[in-house]
């Protein structure tokens, strides 16, 4: 099922600053081949649902890796049967 989703990790216990371990998600998002834009507070991402929450455990596993203990997620997901829809033409039809 193709879906638009929005994905926030947030590294808890690592500092006031979590940039280094955003950017190494980043890194992962970007590896994924998924169409993906990055906002301030998370990252909207299309494709296929079990592939964005593939991509979800990949990053957390990440996270891990680097020592992170405890990370906290927010993974909202958007699905249009009716039709196919990118997120560029949610954002057209409003514009």
């Amino acid at each position: 099922m193709k879906v638009a989703a929005d994905l926030c990790i947030v590294p808890m216990g690592v500092g006031p600053s979590v940039s280094a371990y955003v950017k190494e998600i980043k890194a992962i998002i970007e590896a994924s081949g998924l169409d993906a834009t990055m906002h301030p507070n998370g990252t909207n991402i299309e494709g296929e649902l079990a592939e964005i929450c593939a991509l979800a455990e990949r990053c957390e596993a990440r996270l891990a890796e680097l020592g992170v203990q405890r990370t906290f997620f927010t993974l909202i997901f958007s699905t249009r049967r009716d039709k196919a829809q990118s997120m560029a033409d949610k954002l057209a039809a409003v514009s």
